[in-house]
Parts: structure tokens; sequence; C-alpha cells
């Protein structure tokens, strides 16, 4: 059976002490797969923030272990914790957050350059992930010249640079109208089914949601899943 790409093993995590604590994930058991694309609906509160947060390394938990691949991560020194994210994990947020000098092409190269990849190489990858998801008339335009569903395709370009094992996403389309929403999930889906990445979604979008491989979602500090 493959290996999963992501894996929380009763996962748990608090907030404040005494009698302000407040117990966020209570043993949380999540796997997702290669090639699939898990959406996480919950309510403002629930602890999204806080599950994509340890799932991409940003953030401990108090007890329980998160894989990335085969790897334990729990244990890990920050150092190691920042090759993983560097390496393994890609992030997409509601805000496309790319360097505002910078051109498209010189967004998506700048990962790989961090990397160490070569600046041929970076860029002949860039080419390819951008023309790909529709922008090989827009290498050269910096973000002020494109549109908000430029801009976001330019992002998951970005987070899909080093072919990472997993792709965190946080309202990746929280910001666009329905229709810009509707085709840059669609280039996103497309790009995860082609590649073989898995991508754990959040999203308040149940229409989204519903085209998914899964739906999952935060009750009582615990993953349940959605039909």
């Amino acid at each position: 059976m493959t290996v999963p790409a992501l894996q929380l093993a009763n996962v748990c995590r608090a907030y404040g002490v005494g009698e302000t604590r407040v117990e966020v994930l209570k043993g949380v058991d999540l796997e997702i797969r290669p090639g699939e694309m898990v959406a996480l609906v919950a309510p403002s509160g629930a602890g999204k923030s806080t599950l994509l947060h340890i799932a991409g390394l940003l953030e401990h938990c108090d007890s329980g272990e998160v894989f990335i691949g085969e790897t334990a991560t729990t244990g890990l020194d920050d150092g190691a914790r920042t090759r993983i994210r560097r390496n393994e994990l890609g992030f997409i947020y509601q805000f496309h957050h790319l360097l505002p000098e910078f051109s498209a092409l010189e967004n998506v190269v700048m990962p790989q350059r961090i990397a160490g990849l070569a600046i041929g190489e970076a860029e002949k990858r860039g080419r390819e992930i951008l023309t790909f998801l529709g922008l090989s008339h827009r290498l050269d335009h910096r973000p002020g010249e494109l549109s908000g569903g430029e801009q976001q395709r330019v992002a998951i370009a970005r987070a899909v640079a080093n072919t990472p094992r997993l792709l965190l996403a946080d309202e990746p389309t929280g910001n666009l109208d329905p229709e810009t929403g509707d085709h840059v999930f669609a280039t996103l889906s497309a790009l995860v089914k082609q590649s073989g990445l898995a991508a754990l979604m959040a999203t308040h979008n149940l229409e989204l949601a519903q085209r998914m491989d899964r739906r999952i979602t935060l009750k009582g500090g615990q993953v349940v899943d959605l039909p």
C-alpha cells in the first residue's frame, strides 16, 4: 500500500494554562495519500488553522506524531523541520503573498534557487508549471500587472515548484469571485492529479469541497468524515 503523504497520529494541541486552557485538537488521526485532494470544512474557531499549522510543521503538537511520508517529525530540531518544509511541503494562502518587485517567473524560480537548483533548471521548470496553469503569456509580468486569479495561479506554481509531497492550502479561492475561483480550483485540481501530490485544503466553499476526493471537519477537537 502507498505510504501516506501526511499522517497525523493521536495529535493533541491545547492553548493556555489552568482554567483558561482550551483543548483544540484531541487525539486527531488523519491520513492523506498521494494524488488525493481533501477538503477541510469547519467553522471559525474549530481548529482548522491549528491543524494546518501542525501538518505544515509550522507549529508543534503537544503529543502524538506527525509523519511526512515515512518521516516522524515531532522529535526533529528546527533545522530538520525547515528542510522538510522547504523540500516536502507547499503552502497556498488566501492572499497570494507574491513578491511585488519580481515577475511571475522570478517568483516561481526563487524557492527553487533557495533549494539549490541551478538557474537554468529552475527557469525551465518555472516556465513549464506556469504554462500548465495557463500563464505562458504572463511570465514577465509583475504581480501588480496580473488579475487576482492570475496572481493566485502564480502562487500555486510557486507552491509546487520544488515538487512537494504535500500541498496545504488555506482558503486559496477565498479572495476571488466565483467564476475566477472555480477556474483556479480547476487548475489546482488538475495539477494535483497529474503530479500525484497530496492536498489538504481548508475552505468554506461547500461547492468546491464536494468536488474533492474527501471532505472532513473538526468536531470536539477530532477529525470527522463528511458525506
